[in-house]
């Protein structure tokens, strides 16, 4: 379910439908300049990335993890 330009009280009633039935729920607005987005998406899974070092052993010591090169071809994909 996705709102816009609907009062406060709608929302928070609407959102507790949603999450009481496993509905993903979306609102926002916008106000000249500024504006809000809000998302309760319960219980979800996601997949994020997860990029190798190129050649560097992180067990290795006085070798900056942070200062290597992320080799692409390695990246897999973790479900959380």
């Amino acid at each position: 379910v996705c709102l816009t330009c609907c009062s406060q009280e709608s929302m928070v009633r609407i959102n507790q439908i949603c999450h009481k039935h496993g509905v993903k729920f979306f609102t926002g607005d916008v106000f000249g300049y500024h504006g809000y987005m809000f998302a309760d998406l319960g219980e979800h899974e996601f997949v994020e990335r997860d990029p190798k070092i190129a050649g560097i052993d992180p067990q290795i010591p006085g070798i900056d993890p942070k200062r290597a090169r992320l080799d692409p071809a390695e990246t897999t994909m973790v479900k959380k």
